[in-house]
């Protein structure tokens, strides 16, 4: 007798409690969504809470954002692949950046009232700069809100076995009805909900984890025994175990070029660009109900950011070494399977070790935890993209002055056409076998360029206008090239003329793009006219007076509740996990 044709396959067996957690899950999320539309009045509330949220809720709210399905499994994916150099993404790629936002930018931000930040480039460079970063950043956000729709169709696909095509439909929907209803505030809500969901997901996971493998020191001699087998395949394991100078990530031969390409260009271009400008984690600190709570929200995010790594790479290392198709794909195998069903790749490292370590029931709560991450990260790029493209383009170019109901109607027509969207930017995410090369390449793209010309013209009050947006258009120009030329950033389009690849290529690729936006914009701002001195106030650091920047109530608080002292402690910390690991 023949067998049986099978119509679809499953990654995780998972049982009639599993679903039962993940259905109570999903009636809390919707109950927020319909708590929070009562609160929705008009395009402020929806739009960015009505600035009303404490420092505490948009500070969890903040690392939470951040925290999507991209965070979870494209970390746990760098952590199989690379070890422990992928910590950099957080301990030199996040935290100092988060601490500038608080300490330095913030108060720019929130001081002068701006919805957005491409409204903010429009009061300092005016309206070719506003136009290349409303557009360059409405683009960036479908593209990434793909990326985590593509994660979360894995998801439920490796639950369900659905073709992939129905899971992204059928997950699309999920987060569609509850940003719809509650606006900002409800994904705001919902994402610090969802950080206690993901953390009690994902510790279970990295405990049951090592102590499978055998502790720390079980782990340590799996990836040892493994890089020495396959020593063409597979990083050197002391390569692996430490994280720096990195090599096995940036995929420079020379640990001093390695070490300059974590710092400046994952560490200061990448990481800058992405926390300081990036519309989606601002626009958190902006919902908050005063500039020292606005100054304290990245702070206060800063603190669970640095200990993340533990619970999203460590699980990828040991994936690498406990779950036999992950090790195999990291030998060089190709592996048939996975969430994609077109093969197992290392984005796939956390759904096989759920499998494999997790009884049922934690199986359901991290399965949640997994869904709460895809929402966090989805919704964050959504309600980001409607705000720019109901104020920043639709408002401003196409068609103005109408009825605060109007915009709002806006809004959420923007929501759903994005999700739409989103589900065919989805595709592009299924070409790269570690999410993370993809997302960081993006970064180069939007996020580099934008950040050398915020830069410079907060603290150049002689930037012109008209160096704003060629420098944004030439340093996003150089990115794109530095892609092309290099082994893989851009797939099977990339000619590999620059012998480069990997998360290193886009390294190099926002280095470039911030060099080239930064000496283009010097040289013709030299040969432009400036907006006049009295124009810039709230807009460059030397014209704005510090009474501005700062809370006259918060000198009177206890240090637990001031900017600085938290900002510092922080950076103590992380300095110290740098120095250990």
């Amino acid at each position: 007798m023949s067998a049986p044709t099978v119509l679809a396959t499953t990654i995780i067996d998972a049982k009639f409690v599993d679903y039962l957690i993940i259905l109570l899950y999903f009636g809390v999320v919707m109950g927020i969504g319909l708590l929070a539309r009562r609160q929705v009045s008009d395009s402020l509330d929806f739009f960015l809470s009505g600035r009303s949220l404490p420092a505490w809720v948009t500070g969890l709210a903040f690392i939470s954002a951040n925290l999507g399905a991209v965070e979870i499994m494209g970390m746990s994916a760098n952590g199989a692949q690379f070890g422990l150099p992928a910590v950099h993404y957080f301990w030199v790629g996040a935290i100092p950046a988060m601490l500038f936002l608080g300490v330095v930018m913030m108060p720019f931000y929130y001081g002068s009232k701006v919805r957005s930040v491409p409204e903010f480039m429009f009061r300092r460079f005016g309206t070719g700069a506003h136009l290349v970063n409303s557009i360059s950043f409405a683009v960036a956000q479908l593209l990434i809100a793909g990326i985590n729709l593509f994660l979360l169709g894995s998801i439920v696909h490796a639950l369900l076995g659905w073709p992939l095509w129905v899971a992204l439909i059928v997950a699309a929907v999920i987060v569609l009805s509850y940003i719809t209803l509650g606006g900002l505030s409800a994904a705001i809500y919902n994402e610090v909900l969802q950080f206690f969901v993901i953390v009690a997901a994902l510790l279970p996971l990295t405990l049951i984890g090592l102590h499978r493998v055998g502790g720390w020191d079980g782990l340590t001699d799996g990836i040892t025994k493994a890089a020495n087998a396959n020593p063409d395949t597979i990083a050197p394991a002391d390569q692996q175990l430490n994280s720096w100078p990195g090599n096995a990530l940036t995929g420079f031969e020379s640990d001093f070029w390695s070490v300059v390409g974590i710092v400046f260009g994952l560490g200061f271009v990448l990481s800058f660009g992405y926390w300081t400008t990036n519309f989606v984690e601002v626009q958190r600190a902006m919902a908050s109900n005063s500039i020292s709570s606005a100054r304290k929200t990245p702070i206060i995010g800063a603190y669970p950011k640095m200990f993340i790594p533990f619970i999203t790479i460590i699980p990828g290392m040991i994936a690498a070494v406990l779950v036999n198709e992950i090790a195999q794909v990291k030998s060089g195998e190709a592996v048939a399977g996975g969430a994609s069903g077109e093969g197992v790749a290392y984005n796939d490292s956390l759904l096989y070790l759920m499998r494999d370590v997790l009884p049922n029931g934690l199986l359901g709560l991290a399965i949640a935890g997994l869904l709460a991450a895809f929402m966090a990260g989805m919704a964050a790029n959504v309600s980001a993209f409607n705000t720019v493209w109901s104020y920043d383009l639709w408002q401003r170019y196409i068609v103005k002055e109408r009825s605060d109901a109007y915009y709002l109607l806006v809004g959420r027509i923007a929501t759903v056409a994005a999700v739409v969207v989103a589900i065919f930017t989805a595709s592009l995410a299924s070409n790269f076998s570690n999410i993370m090369n993809y997302l960081q390449t993006l970064f180069g793209f939007f996020n580099a360029p934008l950040f050398a010309t915020f830069i410079l013209g907060m603290f150049w009050k002689r930037m012109t206008p008209t160096a704003g947006w060629v420098g944004l258009v030439a340093g996003t120009v150089s990115a794109v090239a530095v892609a092309f030329l290099s082994e893989d950033a851009f797939g099977s389009w990339s000619t590999g003329t620059i012998p480069i690849g990997g998360q290193g290529a886009s390294f190099v690729a926002a280095g470039a793009a911030f060099v080239v936006d930064i000496v283009l914009s010097i040289a013709i701002s030299m040969v432009t006219k400036p907006k006049e001195a009295s124009e810039l106030r709230g807009l460059v650091y030397s014209e704005t007076p510090k009474g501005d920047l700062v809370d006259p109530d918060e000198a009177a608080r206890p240090w637990y509740q001031r900017t600085l002292p938290l900002a510092g402690i922080a950076l103590v910390l992380v300095i110290i996990l740098n120095l250990i690991f």
